[in-house]
């Protein structure tokens, strides 16, 4: 970009203009916006906002925490909107009354708020779900990891069933493996499928240093690939739920703003910014 030298010159700022979280959306699941990546149109003057909103106002906004890879997931959840439509919104109906109860705890435990999507994948919000390895409840926690995690599991006092303390004890269960990779999230969820040593020998295998998700997803099990895949579908999905019941959502990227500030610093620019 060309330097800018003169005090009175405008200085140019580029911003990526993504559409914001529905509000459907937030009626539904809860969510704070501030959780998902969205542009503030206070920025922009209103003809251009106009315009964009408009022209792109069906484009996908994705969560802040899965933006970065945008590109790797985008045909997958594309296609998983379209082939499971009627699953997705059967599973964000049985939903409404846990998402609120969820967000609550995860904010007193400081976990990230896309977690809510996996009692969908993990036991379709079903207190009776029991998995051919044994897991049990919400969130199919095995009896070991369970107990460990300061569920009662014998007999009719099997706590896996109760909504409210299974997921104390996930949102717990969620603190110690994000302070163990490093604040990942899919590092996290892939670990909640096939276990902290599963996730550990594909970083192992993958040989990269500090690697994500998309580092090590070829050696990890293809359940657990499918299972990740599907998590980051159903959040993006609930990022832009009123688009999707509408059949409406628009997953090419909205294009690069550029904006031209009035600079008042009083002072030389010799370069744009850049947002």
């Amino acid at each position: 970009m060309k330097n800018i030298q003169s005090k009175s010159l405008l200085s140019l700022i580029i911003i990526p203009f993504i559409i914001g979280f529905s509000t459907s959306a937030k009626d539904i699941i809860g969510v704070n916006a501030t959780n998902f990546s969205d542009s503030s149109t206070d920025s922009v003057s209103k003809p251009v906002a106009d315009v964009l909103n408009a022209k792109y106002a069906h484009s996908v906004a994705y969560p802040a925490s899965l933006q970065e890879h945008r590109d790797e997931s985008k045909n997958y959840v594309k296609k998983y909107s379209k082939n499971e439509r009627s699953y997705i919104i059967y599973m964000f109906n049985r939903g409404k009354k846990y998402f609120p109860k969820m967000a609550d705890i995860f904010e007193d435990y400081d976990v990230p708020q896309e977690m809510r999507m996996l009692p969908a994948l993990e036991s379709n919000f079903s207190a009776n779900a029991v998995s051919h390895a044994g897991a049990v409840g919400y969130w199919q926690f095995m009896g070991e990891l369970a107990r460990e995690y300061g569920l009662h599991t014998s007999g009719k006092s099997d706590e896996r069933k109760n909504f409210v303390k299974s997921t104390i004890a996930a949102a717990k269960y969620f603190r110690d493996q994000l302070d163990y990779f490093n604040n990942d999230i899919l590092l996290t969820v892939a670990s909640f499928n096939c276990g902290q040593g599963g996730v550990r020998s594909a970083i192992k295998k993958s040989s990269v240093s500090n690697p994500d998700f998309w580092d090590i997803k070829q050696y990890l099990p293809n359940e657990t690939r499918i299972f990740v895949m599907k998590f980051i579908a159903l959040n993006v999905i609930s990022a832009n739920y009123d688009q999707f019941l509408k059949g409406k959502l628009n997953f090419n990227n909205p294009p690069t703003v550029q904006l031209a500030l009035t600079d008042t610093s009083g002072s030389d620019i010799t370069t744009a910014s850049a947002l």
